[in-house]
């Protein structure tokens, strides 16, 4: 058992690199099929994410007054970008969660007929966001330079911090989608369950704040709250990264990662009974 658990490494690394091709095809399949058929196609893919920010920023920096309380002079418009910067990093794995589980019942026609990897079938929606990412954090980059407090070194280590966010949105693409197979009812749980990782990963609000208020302990264990607080902290506020809370998102990346590949790899051998 745990040296079958000290293979998942490679056996992940194997299967992708073998169907790396097939991999690229199915990621590129999902982009194109997004935006199939709508009059302004991939021009959603900047009009959602500006829309998105402006509709949370009007209610909770206007109506609310919300804050991060960073810096003494910070304005309306930097909480703005903080929102932006934050639901960028969480909608890459809200994206994921909210497809995970129809994945593998959505593709029941290579399930049944065809010897395939479907390993690749969540890991292909993790590129497709990927994609939509890497749009939405340079519309964050540019609205920082723009109107911001412009861009320090400190913003280079942004990309420590979403790797663990790809981590965690492969495990839970595995994961998910292959439970959803078995329990269907899992998929009308899923819109709850990402609009409560939304609240409860400091989005709209400092991690600090959590802490005064008493809910620290419980929240403490999310690593998304990390995750968002620090990287506003490195690209907004120019501060470095902390080293025990990155720590934490890295154990607990690797850990989600592999625990939802070995779920998928031990309960895919009963999708076509089931399919």
């Amino acid at each position: 058992m745990i040296k079958n658990i000290l293979r998942l490494p490679l056996d992940i690394v194997s299967t992708l690199g073998t169907n790396r091709l097939l991999l690229w095809q199915f990621t590129v399949r999902n982009i194109r099929a997004r935006h199939k058929g709508s009059y302004l196609g991939v021009v959603w893919m900047v009009l959602n994410p500006l829309l998105m920010m402006s509709l949370y920023s009007f209610v909770f920096g206007v109506i609310f007054n919300g804050r991060y309380d960073a810096a003494s002079d910070e304005t309306a418009l930097d909480y703005a970008l903080g929102i932006f910067l934050s639901l960028t990093i969480f909608q890459l794995i809200a994206e994921v969660m909210g497809v995970s589980t129809t994945i593998i019942l959505g593709n029941s026609n290579i399930v049944k007929r065809v010897v395939f990897p479907l390993e690749i079938l969540p890991v292909a929606q993790v590129g497709s966001s990927i994609y939509h990412f890497l749009i939405s954090i340079c519309l964050v980059f540019v609205g920082i330079f723009v109107f911001g407090r412009h861009l320090s070194w400190t913003a280079a280590a942004l990309p420590l911090l979403v790797f663990p966010v790809i981590l965690f949105s492969l495990g839970l693409g595995w994961l998910f989608s292959a439970i959803g197979v078995f329990v269907r009812d899992i998929g009308q749980l899923m819109q709850f369950l990402t609009l409560a990782l939304m609240y409860c990963s400091a989005i709209f609000y400092p991690i600090d704040r959590v802490i005064v208020a008493g809910f620290y302990p419980v929240l403490k264990f999310n690593p998304l709250a990390h995750i968002v607080e620090q990287a506003r902290r490195t690209v907004l506020w120019h501060e470095p990264l902390q080293l025990q809370p990155v720590l934490y998102i890295y154990l607990t990346a690797f850990a989600v990662f592999m625990f939802g590949f070995f779920v998928f790899n031990r309960l895919k051998k009963g999708f076509a009974d089931v399919l």
